[in-house]
């Protein structure tokens, strides 16, 4: 345990954080553009964003499982190096089937980040500053949007879509780069356990059954599988003059809530206290756009709401797992369950509007968060007794 935090290494594991959600975002942001250099892919097209998740919901305990036995830094380097060559494949546009194979091994890649920089970032940290570190983490997804948004997206109407690509090459590289040597000799046991499959059967059922490991991952679930869902679904039912600015504000408000009060409340409550508050909040705020539709302000109280449930979710990693390699485990269930949420909750939740309306996806996504809170509530009960 430290004494002192070092901000800035944890800033640097921070930004491969960005890099890690830029190979989600790198391709969101372009999606737009790839039917002119794939005429011919179709409905294909889809799994170059969906393959990285799909890897996930398959892989995402294995990869908790074997960050904690190759050693995290060992683990947070590789996936750098690793990330900056498929970056570079991917920059030349290869053929379909080639582009697929890559962004499959994105996904490896990328699940090795997510398990290993939060779990190195809980290490690192002084425990008056835990609070503050995690909620910092979980911040990765949206500000690496942002910046796509704001810079990659300028990049590639200047340079073509080859840009961006070697630009996402160039941070992944420079970041193994510094951290490989910034990380350098830290003192971090890993796993000495040989894998094997009924190794990874078992630890999957002890992930699963124990109420510490589980909790984040099984909130981090309902989460996920509205969050995405609203913000893709909501647009049509804003006024058309505040639409683009309410739908730009809203992750900004969630990151900004989750830094500052969020961050705040971690000091007079644990963050599961936190994380029911935040589903509490959200399902009001839920309540008041089934009551007037498409409400800016409600919009933006619902974002609020839900920056409290993202910061407080990585916060309890390290609260209710104290070893590194629990934490690994931890890390790596919620980027399981965080990959199902996003893959399975939009679809779902466009269903049930094409079938039962506005109220239906609104009545859906409440029941969702209402089980999210229920779910926290009964794993709590089971480690009180």
């Amino acid at each position: 345990m430290v004494s002192r935090t070092p901000f800035g290494l944890i800033c640097l594991i921070w930004f491969a954080g960005l890099g890690a959600a830029a190979q989600y975002g790198k391709i969101s942001v372009i999606y737009d553009q790839l039917p002119a250099v794939y005429p011919q892919a179709g409905p294909a097209l889809g799994f170059i964003v969906s393959l990285v998740g799909f890897v996930g919901i398959v892989f995402g305990v294995v990869a908790g499982l074997l960050v904690a036995r190759v050693g995290y830094r060992r683990a947070l380097i590789w996936a750098l190096w690793g990330g900056a060559l498929l970056s570079l494949g991917q920059a030349v546009l290869p053929p379909l089937p080639v582009l697929l194979a890559l962004r499959g091994l994105e996904g490896v890649s990328h699940l090795a980040i997510v398990v290993a920089a939060p779990t190195l970032i809980a290490h690192l940290s002084a425990p008056r500053h835990v609070g503050l570190t995690m909620t910092l983490w979980s911040t990765f997804f949206g500000v690496a949007y942002t910046v796509l948004v704001w810079g990659g997206l300028p990049l590639v109407m200047g340079f073509g879509l080859s840009s961006l690509f070697i630009a996402h090459a160039l941070w992944m590289a420079a970041l193994a780069l510094i951290l490989g040597r910034a990380l350098r000799g830290l003192p971090l046991r890993r796993s000495v356990e040989p894998m094997s499959l009924s190794t990874v059967l078992r630890d999957h059922k002890a992930i699963y059954r124990s109420a510490s490991i589980s909790a984040p991952a099984m909130g981090w679930l309902f989460y996920t599988f509205c969050f995405l869902a609203i913000l893709t679904l909501i647009p049509p039912y804003l006024p058309d003059g505040v639409r683009a600015a309410v739908l730009g504000a809203m992750p900004l408000v969630s990151i900004a809530v989750s830094m500052t009060l969020g961050v705040v409340l971690l000091r007079y409550m644990s963050a599961v206290v936190e994380i029911l508050l935040g589903f509490g909040l959200t399902v009001a705020c839920l309540v008041w756009l089934l009551l007037d539709p498409g409400l800016p302000l409600a919009c933006l109280a619902l974002a609020a709401a839900l920056g409290l449930i993202q910061g407080a979710s990585f916060a309890a990693v390290p609260q209710l797992n104290a070893r590194a390699d629990t934490q690994a485990q931890a890390n790596g269930a919620m980027a399981q369950m965080g990959n199902v949420g996003n893959t399975l909750g939009t679809p779902i939740l466009a269903a049930v509007l094409a079938v039962a309306g506005y109220g239906g996806m609104i009545g859906l996504a409440i029941f969702v968060f209402a089980l999210g809170g229920a779910t926290h509530i009964w794993l709590a009960m089971r480690r009180r007794s």
